[in-house]
């Protein structure tokens, strides 16, 4: 992953990686999460940032939430505080899954914690109303070939999640990517015959966000 992430609380630079590619790994984030125990971190935004975006595209707070590769991220947290109560939040990392588990157990009782790897879901297929990623498909990207040109091995582990999306949505379900991407670069991986892409650009400053909005087809 890049630079420039929304944080929320004070980051230990002894958490960054030397190695941009650590991102796609489960060891590095394993043992992150064990220094950053009591921490929350948001890579781009917050959900204050993202309300109405969110508002619009999710709909009803009875939806259905899969949030991919949570992490330590207070995006679910503060979207079950405004009413949407059915979240399913799931990380490969054992570690801050437990972490996150305690922290909601009293004040967000409905909230659903479970370890999964985001390209393997225990999910039903069309289980899902709405899907979102904010920042895992991006750690998934980080790899030192070309942008222009991505490894076999960047583009298979992509292509899990993206395809494990596109089978646990209900249709017409949606799947919102929030990445600083630009879509030369991504919407490669998000073609599908299964559903239609739109894309949206939020500017933060100078810098620009894009939300990559797919609602699957009925």
């Amino acid at each position: 992953m890049s630079a420039n992430p929304t944080t929320t609380a004070s980051t230990d630079l002894s958490v960054l990686p030397a190695d941009n590619t650590a991102y796609g790994t489960k060891e590095y984030w394993q043992q992150r999460y064990r220094q950053e125990e009591s921490s929350t971190f948001d890579w781009f935004k917050t959900y204050k940032q993202l309300e109405p975006l969110l508002s619009k595209h999710i709909g009803s707070k009875n939806a259905r939430i899969l949030m991919l590769g949570c992490g330590n991220s207070t995006l679910s947290g503060d979207m079950y505080d405004d009413g949407y109560h059915n979240i399913v939040n799931v990380d490969y990392s054992d570690v801050v899954i437990d972490q996150m588990r305690r922290r909601s157990q009293q004040h967000q009782p409905k909230m659903s914690w479970e370890v999964m790897d985001v390209r393997a879901l225990s999910l039903d297929d069309g289980s899902i109303d709405v899907a979102i990623d904010k920042g895992t498909l991006d750690a998934l990207m980080c790899d030192k070939g070309d942008v222009w040109e991505p490894s076999a091995e960047l583009c298979k582990n992509v292509a899990g999640e993206v395809n494990e999306v596109d089978r646990v949505l209900a249709p017409g379900g949606k799947f919102i990517w929030i990445t600083f991407g630009q879509p030369h670069f991504r919407k490669r991986h998000l073609e599908r015959p299964t559903w239609e892409l739109k894309v949206e650009k939020l500017n933060d400053g100078g810098f620009d966000y894009f939300i990559y909005v797919v609602t699957k087809k009925k």
